[in-house]
């Protein structure tokens, strides 16, 4: 039976009241009195029920869609305003003992290059991501105790912090490792993680085996109740995710809601960010084996529909997505993107010939493209991560965002970081621009104090201070 606060993962997702919401949002579509007492509801961007935002998903009255985008988008700039974090992903190894048949990285695939990076090649590794102008890496390996034991991660992330080349710092690491023990999470938040990430691929139990049919991930329990134990070993910001195109959409968009409000009710705080990725040609794997592949449509509801559902989450699209669909979906609430992205083990250094990706880059522009891109949408590419070394991290930052008290750290915050990265990394003409659209925003902020601040701030980086934050 569902019951939002239990720590077994078949109580908090639980089959029958996703079947249930299903058919229940099946059968309200059209129910216009219905939808408009949930928009109703979700205008005070305090979130609404996995229940109502199914129901929202389903909508098939274009009116009442047209007021759902454009609610989202409303949401989204009240909360994250115009700022969008940027991030890149960082492959440590490929080596893997799970049999994961969506990613390339399954152990029975004989075609991928196996590779483990070195402390040294992690290092040629960071070096080059700072040259592009990153300040915040993921890090991704395959879940192999020969291979990438909690103990490489550790050393790794130490490694990673200890870097500083030129005006370069990688100033938060997030890690997305395989579910581990309350005592491994303990260690990661000794050396400094900031958001701890696992997808879950999909919430169906029957589905989730099938897909993962040996290794470690194939116990569902362990993988699902895996951000229960992260909190339990203090790491305040957790990010879920499910590989879209795996499952039926509608069961997976269900269970992820129901995972981030289990979060809130069990552990006092929800999930800090959501990833939406969708499944991309690989080595070894067809897109088109999969049935449950999902229109760009039905992929910009999705988004909108988590965005009313969790206003205060932060919603994470990478390179997956080509530049038109991640354009469309910064306006209806993403916050997050990944940006010169290399999905190999190595590769940022040096490019590599031999395969080792986990899937294909649709978007594969430069920083600097897309930085220049922001800006002529106007939004403020945001290298910041103030938040996480101020200690703004679990139900504080919460805090903060659901009172919009956020806004007065995250705008100038990102400001400035953007200044370091044009002094620092830009082209010419994107340093042209970006000087220009930094002006145009501080001219926006309304507090007299903190503008002077900024702008003493923005000369004291042309004079080559670096790191201000508020």
């Amino acid at each position: 039976m569902y019951n939002v606060r239990s720590k077994i993962a078949t109580d908090f997702i639980d089959n029958e009241e996703i079947l249930e919401t299903i058919k229940y949002a099946e059968n309200n579509k059209n129910n216009r009195i219905l939808i408009d007492k949930i928009l109703c509801k979700a205008r005070l961007m305090k979130g609404i029920s996995h229940r109502e935002a199914a129901v929202l998903l389903e909508c098939t009255l274009q009116d009442k869609n047209e007021e759902i985008y454009a609610l989202a988008k409303e949401i989204k700039e009240k909360f994250y305003g115009n700022r969008i974090v940027m991030f890149a992903p960082l492959y440590l190894s490929n080596y893997c003992i799970n049999g994961c048949t969506y990613c390339p990285y399954h152990h029975g695939n004989k075609h991928i290059a196996r590779k483990k990076l070195s402390q040294e090649d992690i290092k040629r590794e960071v070096i080059a991501l700072q040259d592009l102008g990153h300040k915040r890496l993921a890090l991704e390996t395959g879940e192999d105790p020969i291979y990438s034991p909690i103990e490489y991660v550790l050393e790794s992330i130490k490694t990673i912090y200890s870097i500083k080349h030129k005006n370069g710092a990688i100033r938060r690491v997030n890690v997305n490792i395989a579910a581990t023990s309350v005592e491994n999470y303990k260690k990661l938040k000794e050396v400094g993680i900031g958001t701890y990430i696992l997808f879950q691929e999909t919430y169906n139990k029957e589905q989730y085996e099938i897909l993962h049919p040996t290794g470690p991930k194939h116990n569902y329990e362990y993988h699902t109740e895996a951000m229960d134990r992260a909190m339990e070993g203090g790491i305040d910001d957790v990010g879920l995710g499910v590989l879209f195109g795996l499952n039926m959409y509608r069961y997976d968009f269900i269970g992820l809601l129901m995972h981030a409000e289990h979060l809130e009710a069990s552990m006092g705080v929800g999930p800090h960010t959501i990833s939406v990725p969708r499944i991309r040609p690989a080595d070894d794997i067809n897109p088109n084996d999969f049935e449950n592949a999902i229109s760009d449509e039905i992929f910009s509801k999705i988004v909108a529909a988590l965005r009313i559902a969790v206003p205060y989450t932060g919603l994470i699209i990478s390179t997956r997505e080509s530049q038109k669909t991640r354009e469309k979906l910064l306006e209806l609430g993403i916050s997050q993107i990944s940006g010169a992205s290399c999905t190999s083990v190595g590769g940022y250094a040096e490019k590599e010939d031999e395969n080792s990706a986990q899937f294909e880059v649709n978007d594969t522009r430069t920083l600097d493209e897309i930085v220049s891109w922001l800006i002529d949408k106007e939004h403020i590419p945001s290298f910041c991560t103030a938040c996480y070394r101020e200690g703004r991290t679990g139900d504080r930052f919460m805090n903060l965002i659901k009172t919009g008290k956020i806004a007065n750290c995250c705008g100038p915050n990102a400001l400035l970081t953007l200044k370091e990265y044009l002094n620092d990394y830009a082209s010419t003409e994107t340093k042209r621009k970006g000087g220009k659209f930094i002006l145009k925003e501080l001219n926006k902020l309304e507090n007299i104090e903190v503008k002077k601040m900024i702008e003493d701030r923005l000369t004291e980086i042309d004079k080559g201070i670096r790191d201000f934050r508020i």
